[in-house]
């Protein structure tokens, strides 16, 4: 399952008892094998202090009578029932069972005085203990004892004694997870009030978070904030631009439609051919003041990312430069493009700089006033940026103007225009690393496109 599809709490569960689990699955398993361990110590000392209790009374009655405390401890011993075989000097059958388990081969002739080994009696798996006693001072003899003891029980009592301890571990780990289960639920329980109350606010309800949370949980709620103050301030900004949108279009809007009204009721045929150029030259103004509205709200816009690509600044400028050219020449404007060699080339949004270079050649017509005889376009390269200066001889701009004709509507003075070129212009320039100014200049106005140069 993916990390991300994981709630946090079965996430926490996870990293707490996971660990957990794991450690108390190697301590069990130890403490299941110390258990045995423990256990087989037990059995054989019991094993071989029977060992020596029968070889004691053997001794001290000089044959096969057991003292009632030797008999008790073979009947009280833990790990099933105690078979013994004791032999004299010479080997001879003194007292017990009459066949011993036979002793495994181990090349060694010399007799141990203690020895434990494990053989099989009767079909069963024992375990032996014998010990070698001296019968006399002068070691006339040896006397054998062999005590053994049938494995199934004592395997049986060893799996008890060790499944008890793992039955108390499992019921110490379910009680731990219990607790942690509980611990992390009360510990998220900040968090869930917080998503509660958040699910309780209203979409209008972009104020900021104003409740007490965890250390850990600040970041991510000074974050929710500060999108939250994003969010409304881009919903404010969008509500305000539709309103100005809707401002800009009702009044091209309306004049085109009393314009059609007039074409249809024209009384002559020349007047309704005059009434239907006035008609397409302001639908035409309409449809330039909704495509600078769909640029400037692109441009708005921040999460959008810029079709980039690398081109030709010198050969977009003289695309657009041509048409405008012979509409000023038309117009009896001179028209003038210079431009650096070699061409500068920048990595950008080829249409939004088109559309900037377009909207400078525009607002040079469109607000040089009565004075206005020649534009100017120059394209050059200063300072590690590509530049494009459109300068013309009408009205006077200076740089203290830049405040209101760079803001979207803002004109310095009434004109045809809608007051958006300038606004568009200056953003497609910082979205491509660069500005917009208006240059000091002795006559008319003189602005500049500063873009950067291609990588």
């Amino acid at each position: 399952m993916n990390d991300a599809a994981l709630s946090l709490r079965l996430r926490l569960l996870i990293l707490l008892l996971g660990p957990l689990v794991i450690l108390s699955l190697a301590l069990g398993y130890w403490r299941y094998t110390v258990a045995r361990q423990t256990a087989e110590t037990l059995f054989d000392r019991t094993l071989l202090a029977t060992a020596l209790a029968i070889s004691r009374d053997v001794a001290v009655s000089e044959g096969d009578a057991l003292q009632s405390s030797t008999l008790d401890l073979m009947r009280g011993a833990s790990g099933g029932e105690i078979f013994y075989h004791v032999t004299g000097p010479g080997g001879i059958y003194i007292t017990g069972y009459a066949y011993p388990p036979v002793v495994p081969r181990t090349g060694n002739t010399a007799l141990p005085r203690t020895e434990y080994f494990k053989a099989v009696y009767r079909g069963e798996a024992v375990r032996v203990v014998r010990i070698v006693e001296d019968v006399a001072a002068d070691a006339l003899g040896a006397s054998i004892v062999t005590v053994w003891q049938n494995m199934r029980d004592r395997d049986l009592l060893a799996r008890q004694l060790a499944l008890r301890a793992a039955g108390l571990l499992v019921v110490f780990l379910a009680v731990l997870a219990l607790l942690v289960w509980f611990g992390v639920n009360i510990g998220l329980r900040p968090l869930l009030n917080l998503q509660e109350a958040i699910k309780a606010r209203s979409p209008e309800d972009l104020s900021p978070i104003r409740r007490k949370v965890p250390p850990e949980v600040r970041g991510i709620v000074a974050t929710l904030n500060q999108l939250f103050g994003r969010v409304e301030l881009s919903m404010t900004a969008h509500q305000a631009f539709i309103s100005d949108a809707a401002h800009q279009l009702r009044n091209p809007s309306a004049a085109v439609l009393s314009m059609a009204e007039a074409a249809r009721d024209a009384g002559s045929d020349r007047e309704r051919r005059r009434r239907a150029v006035d008609v397409v030259a302001a639908a035409r103004a309409t449809s330039r003041v909704a495509e600078q509205l769909l640029s400037l709200d692109r441009l708005r816009q921040e999460g959008l990312e810029l079709h980039k690509e690398t081109f030709d600044l010198g050969e977009v400028a003289r695309a657009v430069c041509e048409p405008l050219a012979a509409d000023a020449l038309a117009a009896g404007l001179e028209f003038e493009f210079v431009m650096a060699e070699p061409a500068p080339g920048i990595r950008g949004d080829r249409v939004l700089v088109g559309e900037s270079i377009k909207n400078l050649i525009e607002n040079a017509r469109e607000h040089g006033g009565p004075r206005l005889s020649s534009i100017r376009v120059e394209i050059a390269r200063r300072d590690g940026l590509a530049e494009i200066t459109v300068s013309n001889d009408g009205t006077a701009l200076t740089p203290d103007d830049e405040a209101v004709i760079f803001s979207r509507f803002g004109q310095k003075s009434p004109g045809g225009g809608s007051g958006l070129g300038l606004a568009i212009v200056k953003s497609v320039a910082e979205r491509h690393g660069g500005g917009l100014r208006v240059n000091r200049v002795a006559n008319g106005a003189s602005l500049t496109l500063s873009l950067t140069l291609e990588d």
